[in-house]
């Protein structure tokens, strides 16, 4: 997976961003802090990518929607309790 590049003055603002380009929120309403890894159970963003979302350019979205998916696959499958997930083996 390619990251895109992070956002620079050249950029146009969001306003001008086609509705195709707009980047959904993550959240995933299991809104819960893993105190061990500082990620979000639902949607695996930090304390900061969360307050920060309303103000992230697109390109800033894009990056840390990338993020949440590079993190998903560091991550053992887990429960609702957010216990790993015991393989069938």
């Amino acid at each position: 997976m390619t990251v895109p590049p992070a956002p620079t003055a050249d950029d146009p603002p969001d306003a001008e961003i086609p509705d195709e380009d707009v980047v959904a929120s993550p959240c995933v309403s299991v809104c819960t802090m893993d105190r061990t890894t500082g990620l979000c159970i639902g949607c695996l963003r930090t304390i900061q990518e969360i307050g920060a979302w309303r103000t992230m350019t697109m390109a800033e979205k894009r990056v840390t929607v990338a993020a949440c998916a590079e993190r998903a696959k560091s991550i053992a499958p887990r429960g609702k309790d957010w216990k790993p997930l015991e393989s069938d083996r």
